[in-house]
């Protein structure tokens, strides 16, 4: 088996506002940016492929003296700004520190100057008889990517989570205990919005998973936590957001209570829907769909890969159970998505309740290739398609997917290799 290089290994996959645009993230600090091509006339069967259009290095390793810590370039999460003119801005971050980043075009460059020569000596003053104008003459087209703002040293503690709000001026960041509100023009300063660390840190029973912005008010956001709730928070209401407006959980079934339970319910996303009416949640074994004037109960249950309830045993024993793993909407959010083992991935049709397994790899993912749904078998006489439960390799995972914000395409990552499926076409 060949074992991908740990630098290589993509660990985020984000979509922008208008879907032309695919941005990952991998451990190794790198950013690399595909655009959606236009379709060929000559070749309409592609209908738009993803080329590379832009790859940077986003974060370095460093280390932090005080504390005798490695703080490793891993870019944990990217997220794209609204375009409001002909260059793009995206926010990404690794552990400790957030950059703001813009790429540009650029295909036209100066020429004729007075003080310099073609080549970029300086010329010599007195040897200058007459001034020229510089003209803008064409040139290959280049994508510059710089760093625009740099927001560091306001987490003590990892930052699982960046979200832009929707007044597209500011955005929080969440770490295991806090959640911060920064403006984006100002980086020496963040507001601190949630603080869930006690007093005592032998007192702490919970820390925060994941954190969004609602889509449309700019004042609602919720977390989630390891110990399977989510808090939604009205900004208006006080300046921390230490108490919240809305506290959703499901009751437990003490039926089912074992020894893994609150590892397995500790959520590891949470995801708005785009209408702002519902929000998504994953936890280890499903995914949730949350009526936000609902706090009770979810409104729906989909079940992702129950086959593994059995195998919990030693899934805990080779670290799995803390895998963690994303969920996504499509553009009308009628369906979502998400990442299972053995490179399988699951979506669910919201309105007629049917879900399909599919599988992203090189066998059987070339290009054009319908995919095939796959079946896990779970004991007794195994199917010819049918793969058995026990021969699942949990080396190969989906934790990142992405879906286009308008049309049906996917961005899928299996550790280091991103898979791009489209609905098909008659």
């Amino acid at each position: 088996m060949c074992v991908p290089f740990s630098a290589d290994i993509i660990s985020t996959v984000e979509f922008n506002y208008s879907g032309d645009l695919l941005a990952t993230g991998d451990k190794g600090g790198r950013v690399v940016i595909f655009q959606h091509e236009q379709e060929s006339k000559n070749r309409p069967h592609l209908r738009g492929e993803y080329n590379v259009y832009s790859t940077f290095q986003s974060h370095e390793p460093e280390f932090d003296y005080l504390k005798s810590l490695e703080i490793e370039e891993k870019i944990n999460k990217i997220r794209w700004l609204p375009q409001q003119n002909a260059a793009h801005f995206l926010l990404s971050t690794n552990d400790k520190t957030i950059k703001l980043w813009k790429i540009s075009e650029r295909d036209k460059r100066a020429e004729g100057y007075n003080l310099k020569d073609e080549d970029g000596r300086l010329r010599d003053p007195f040897r200058i008889t007459s001034l020229r104008v510089p003209v803008l003459m064409p040139m290959d087209l280049m994508v510059e990517a710089s760093p625009r703002r740099i927001f560091a040293n306001a987490h003590t503690y990892h930052i699982n989570s960046i979200s832009v709000n929707s007044d597209h001026e500011t955005y929080l960041s969440a770490d295991d205990l806090r959640i911060n509100l920064w403006h984006l023009e100002i980086t020496d300063r963040s507001f601190n919005i949630v603080d869930i660390k006690p007093a005592n840190m032998e007192e702490l029973t919970e820390v925060i998973t994941a954190a969004e912005c609602h889509p449309h008010q700019c004042n609602v956001f919720v977390y989630s936590s390891s110990k399977g709730t989510i808090r939604l928070c009205d900004m208006r209401a006080a300046a921390l957001c230490d108490r919240h407006s809305k506290f959703f959980e499901e009751p437990e079934d003490p039926s089912s209570r074992s020894f893994f339970s609150e590892i397995i319910s500790s959520i590891s996303d949470v995801k708005f829907s785009h209408s702002g009416r519902y929000m998504m949640t994953r936890d280890y074994l499903s995914v949730k769909v949350w009526d936000l004037n609902m706090e009770n109960r979810p409104v729906e249950t989909y079940q992702v890969h129950e086959y593994l309830r059995s195998k919990l045993c030693s899934l805990y024993e080779n670290d799995c159970i803390f895998d963690k793993f994303e969920c996504c909407w499509n553009g009308s959010d009628s369906a979502i998505m998400t990442g299972s083992y053995n490179n399988f991935f699951r979506m669910f049709d919201r309105n007629t309740r049917r879900d399909i397994t599919l599988e992203a790899s090189r066998e059987s993912s070339k290009p054009r290739a319908t995919l095939k749904p796959r079946k896990v078998s779970t004991g007794g006489k195994r199917k010819k398609d049918e793969i058995s439960v026990d021969s699942l390799d949990f080396n190969k995972k989906i934790l990142h997917t992405a879906w286009h914000p308008k049309d049906n395409v996917i961005a899928v990552a299996a550790t280091n290799n991103l898979y791009i499926f489209q609905d098909k076409i008659n």
